[in-house]
Formats: C-alpha cells, structure tokens, sequence
C-alpha cells in the first residue's frame, strides 16, 4: 500500500505504515544486541535505528512538507548507516550472517519506502 492511497486515513505519524515498520525495525536491533559487551558498537547500532523512525515522526510533525521531506532524507540516511553497521557485525561475528541479512532486508525495505514516500511528498505542492 503506497502512501497515495493511505493519504485520507493519515492522521498522525503513527499511521504511517513506513513508521510502524521502522519501529519494528528498532525493537529487531535492540533485541538482537542487548546482550552484546562492546557499548560503543551496541550504542552506535540503537542510535542509527532510533533515529528512522524518529525522523520520520520529527519530520511529519513539522509545519511544511518541504520540512518533511528533510526529515525523510534525514532517515533514509540513517538506514544506509544501519545497514553498513549490520554488515559490520557480521564480519565481526556479533550477529549471524542469516539474522544480519534478516536485518538488512528489513532496513532496505524501510529505506525503499522512505524513497518512495519523498517522491510521493515532492508532487505535493
């Protein structure tokens, strides 16, 4: 379902599906690292998922949609940076390479869909 069709059912961020899926994003990388010894990596990791859907929730929060838009980019970047620090705790053996690619998919997919909703939110005007 694309955001076009969900446009009169969107009363706040939390009915974005792109928010609730980013949400279940950062509870899948707590969970996978809350036992992981090394803080700096683990704090890195939590950071760069928090910060998707809290852009996405920032930014839909905002006055303009030139704002929003910001914002979206802002946490498409944020997934980009997940994604790498997953790759990361694969090769360093943190995570298993089958729960790391589980993990990265569903970033990728967060990351599409934020793609998808600037250009949707670009034709408004």
């Amino acid at each position: 379902m694309n955001e076009e069709n969900e446009r009169g059912r969107i009363k706040s961020f939390e009915d974005l599906a792109v928010w609730k899926i980013a949400m279940q994003l950062v509870v899948a990388v707590y969970e996978e690292f809350i036992h992981n010894k090394d803080f700096g990596f683990r704090d890195q990791i939590q950071r760069a998922a928090v910060s998707i859907p809290s852009n996405i929730a920032e930014g839909y929060e905002r006055q303009s949609n030139k704002e929003f838009i910001q914002f979206l980019f802002i946490a498409k970047g944020s997934s980009g940076e997940l994604q790498t620090q997953l790759y990361i705790a694969q090769k360093i053996k943190f995570i298993s390479i089958e729960k790391g690619n589980e993990l990265i998919d569903k970033a990728k997919k967060v990351s599409s869909m934020i793609h998808n909703l600037i250009k949707y939110r670009k034709t408004i005007k």
